[in-house]
């Protein structure tokens, strides 16, 4: 870690722990700042709270008072979901006190160069491909932020013959100052978000913030095949590194049916990658260019990327049961991302759809559908989503109460050579806590086929 001083003897808040606010408190601490810990849940309930003040910290819990500000703090560090509505937030930005994330105490205190991987979509399969990329290639890789790790707390620790390999939410990125990894990557940009950022381009301008402060010795891995990140990839200062899965670049990275080029030069065969989709072989290329840039061998590319399952709840191939293969894509909480996991399969398949009902159409799926030949739905948008299953051609329509009963009504619908598909295109929030345990129970559900 970095011996920086800028913070000794100063007063920090950090606003809202759980694991990121814990670990910039446990920082700034080390670092010499007087931090206040300031958090919602209730101190008698609270044990990472209780934690902070046997460490000698501050801590108001149950509470946001709104006179807090006047104790003279210098920064505050609030954790990435409190919107910037939050009334501490607000004072904070009139008083012009600086507003960061976790992200910027982890690119002040790191040893290792940082590479910050963002996007509307694909970036937590881009980070582990490209973490397990370098690690293959003995690049001692870290993995940190928004994939579950820490950032600060992995950079504390990381060494200068590391490299910090970072997932980084838009909710991240808007709490960066001088924030500057040398190799980022913007893998696309769709409308999402607009309820915290309140606009298309606030949302926009903080994804840019990956590139923001970047020079001509950092590098820009981006989407060329969409205009609107093109345009505000060119206001970038990085040697610029354009993907492309649509034509054959003469500089940066592309493919076509056939192969990945390099520069216009053929690198290697696209049918190495295992992951299903044109959404992955983007993701693919992004983690290729990266690990290209860092001279990882391509024994080392082309091993992982051939070995490589999915992450978990993104597309995860789970197992092969009487030629039918199974996979759960729990994380495809909106139309876009089911989009993209329908079109990554040409075999028939048994969709396994609904969920928490926000009012969205499913119209945008409707051009996908056609491999679908059967669906099992539930949760609030059940009836809902059973409606458009059918105005699709979609004859074979079964309701499930729970993703149990669905696994086994979707597997007594398939037919060899099928594809049976989680990809509910809605939140969990109606009937699971996270779209992790509905992913975790889908797996268990469809291993207990085989017992």
């Amino acid at each position: 870690m970095k011996k920086i001083t800028m913070f000794e003897h100063k007063k920090v808040l950090v606003l809202g722990l759980a694991k990121s606010g814990v670990a910039a408190a446990e920082l700034l601490h080390k670092l010499g700042a007087f931090v206040t810990v300031n958090d919602s849940k209730p101190f008698d309930d609270n044990d990472d709270a209780k934690r902070l003040l046997e460490q000698g910290m501050h801590v108001i819990c149950g509470r946001h008072p709104e006179d807090l500000l006047d104790e003279g703090f210098e920064v505050v560090v609030k954790n990435p979901g409190i919107p910037y509505s939050n009334i501490i937030v607000k004072d904070a930005i009139e008083r012009g006190i600086p507003v960061w994330t976790e992200v910027e105490l982890a690119y002040l205190v790191s040893e290792a160069p940082m590479i910050g991987i963002t996007g509307s979509n694909g970036k937590t399969t881009t980070t582990t491909l490209l973490f397990n990329i370098l690690n293959e290639g003995n690049k001692k890789p870290l993995i940190a932020g928004n994939i579950g790790t820490v950032a600060c707390g992995v950079a504390e620790k990381a060494a200068s013959d590391n490299v910090i390999v970072t997932e980084l939410s838009s909710f991240q990125l808007m709490g960066t100052n001088e924030f500057k990894p040398h190799i980022a990557i913007w893998t696309n940009l769709f409308e999402a978000h607009i309820d915290y950022h309140g606009t298309m381009e606030e949302y926009a301008n903080a994804k840019f913030n990956v590139t923001r402060n970047q020079d001509n010795e950092d590098f820009l891995i981006y989407n060329a095949d969409q205009e609107i990140v093109a345009s505000y990839v060119a206001q970038s200062k990085a040697q610029k590194i354009p993907f492309s899965s649509t034509r054959i670049l003469e500089q940066g990275i592309s493919c076509d049916a056939d192969n990945i080029y390099w520069n216009r030069e053929a690198f290697m065969a696209r049918d190495v990658i295992a992951l299903p989709g044109k959404h992955n072989v983007e993701n693919a290329m992004c983690a290729i260019a990266a690990a290209k840039l860092l001279d990882t061998p391509q024994q080392a590319i082309e091993h992982v990327l051939a070995t490589f399952a999915g992450v978990e709840h993104r597309t995860q191939f789970v197992t092969t049961l009487n030629n039918r293969k199974f996979y759960n894509d729990s994380k495809a909480t909106n139309t876009l991302a089911t989009r993209s996991a329908l079109s990554a399969f040409k075999q028939p398949i048994v969709l396994l759809a609904g969920g928490l009902e926000r009012g969205h159409s499913f119209e945008e799926l409707r051009e996908f559908m056609g491999n679908v030949h059967a669906v099992v739905v539930s949760g609030e948008t059940a009836e809902r989503f059973a409606e458009f299953a059918k105005s699709c051609g979609v004859e074979t329509i079964e309701r499930a109460e729970w993703v149990e009963e669905a696994v086994e009504k979707a597997y007594a619908m398939s037919n060899e050579g099928d594809v049976v598909l989680l990809s509910p295109a809605c939140a969990s929030w109606d009937q699971y806590s996270r779209f992790e345990v509905r992913g975790e129970r889908f797996v268990k559900a469809v291993q207990a086929l085989q017992q």
